[in-house]
């Protein structure tokens, strides 16, 4: 009795049991305006991703020069061709930049539209994000608005 319960248990587990594709999107790309930075995007499912991104700001005003943020992206449209996908992405995320005398820390949401080719592991990529900037040396709220661009290479 005990064997057919089990082997029960364990059919209705496997019947039921939901397949899901892995999936290890993880790209290394180069963003290039505001920040300048090198970015690491890893994919969660199909649909989100962790965004990383080390460098520095290319107009630095009081001092900033180094630059990190971690976005959590999510990618409510994807317009598909028969050469390459343009995915639309929204972000939240916060972000880190100063020197050593100064430390900015901001909350960051970008709006990123890509250009991912289907037969070479390549994504070129536009990104406007606002950061509203709620620690800083002058303890000040301040909104800046980003604009860079940049490709990344899937691994």
């Amino acid at each position: 009795m005990r064997k057919l319960l089990l082997t029960t248990v364990v059919f209705g587990l496997v019947a039921t049991a939901r397949t899901t594709p892995a999936r290890a999107d993880v790209g290394l790309g180069l963003i290039l305006g505001e920040p300048t930075a090198l970015d690491l995007k890893i994919g969660l499912d199909h649909r989100s991703a962790l965004d990383i991104a080390l460098g520095y700001t290319s107009f630095p005003r009081d001092g900033r020069d180094g630059y990190a943020h971690l976005t959590y992206l999510v990618t409510p449209l994807v317009a598909q061709g028969d050469a390459l996908s343009v995915p639309l992405r929204l972000g939240i995320g916060g972000a880190l930049f100063g020197s050593r005398d100064n430390i900015y820390l901001a909350a960051r949401a970008p709006l990123e539209l890509g250009l991912r080719l289907r037969r070479t592991p390549l994504e070129f990529f536009l990104d406007v994000a606002l950061e509203l900037v709620f620690v800083n040396p002058s303890n000040e709220f301040d909104l800046d608005v980003q604009v860079g661009g940049g490709f990344r290479v899937y691994l």
